[in-house]
């Protein structure tokens, strides 16, 4: 009975090692959907644009766009979510030209243009790169330049901001770490398999000490509305939290005008806090 129990324990342990080990491999391909072709670009659109390419510190070639809005000192450095590429996001870059805003926005590496291979580190390291090319290359003043993030890139936009000091970081359908999401989505897995990632946004943005502004909806299929209230919670005043409306890839879109509106009202909010008198 006890050789017996034994092999059990045994079988168990190596079915759970081999579990693992599998699932580590396999969480790559079930995180990052990247896309090589670029669809369109701004010009497509009607919009200028500038074609900017800069390496990180790692030495890997990242490929963005840098659409300029008319007499705007402001500049919106966004990151995307896991899928596609720069291409896919012409509403989102349109929006932020209506609401007066320079937009930089890159791909990860091995999304679009850029060269490399994803993974967490190596996004890190990419924002890092976006960064400084505004700072270092572009000569644009921290207190000029927003961060935001939706889905994943939101993780990436957090922590970023943690170790940068900007005038605003803005959050959309942002997921509070890695563990809390894969716990959401596979209770008992979860539990078993050990996570390759850690995405911790709400731990991240607990060291940002400048304005936060965090977006979610509630039907949002894939990222749960919970996972929002937790990064927003875990964010120091001066803080909002808009409730959105739609799913996951379209929430912005289905949650127009106020979507747009909400974000108009925060930035001129930030604005009228700089220059208040002393």
């Amino acid at each position: 009975m006890k050789e017996t129990m034994t092999s059990y324990v045994i079988i168990f342990v190596l079915g759970l090692l081999l579990l693992n080990i599998w699932m580590y491999l396999q969480q790559p391909g079930m995180t990052f959907y990247p896309t090589r072709d670029l669809d369109q670009t701004p010009a497509d659109w009607g919009l200028e644009h500038e074609d900017v390419t800069f390496n990180t510190a790692d030495n890997v070639q990242l490929h963005g766009w840098y659409v300029p809005a008319p007499q705007s000192e402001q500049v919106l450095l966004f990151f995307h979510g896991n899928a596609g590429n720069i291409s896919h996001r012409r509403e989102s870059i349109e929006l932020f030209q209506r609401l007066g805003l320079n937009v930089l926005i890159i791909d990860y590496r091995g999304y679009g243009s850029s060269k490399g291979k994803p993974d967490e580190q190596g996004l890190y390291q990419d924002a890092a790169a976006a960064w400084h090319y505004l700072t270092d290359e572009k000569g644009i003043i921290n207190d000029r330049i927003l961060i935001f993030g939706r889905s994943l890139g939101g993780a990436i936009a957090a922590r970023l901001a943690s170790g940068v000091q900007a005038r605003g970081l803005i959050l959309e359908s942002t997921l509070s770490s890695a563990r809390d999401f894969s716990r959401t989505a596979f209770p008992i897995l979860s539990r078993l398999v050990i996570n390759r990632y850690e995405f911790n946004t709400a731990e991240n943005i607990r060291h940002v000490n400048y304005p936060v502004l965090v977006l979610h909806s509630p039907d949002d299929e894939i990222i749960p509305f919970h996972l929002g209230e937790k990064v927003f919670q875990s964010a120091h005043e001066p803080k909002h939290f808009v409730r959105m409306q739609g799913n996951h890839s379209n929430g912005f879109l289905q949650s127009q005008p106020e979507y747009e509106q909400e974000i108009d009202r925060w930035l001129k909010m930030i604005h009228s806090s700089m220059h208040a008198p002393l």
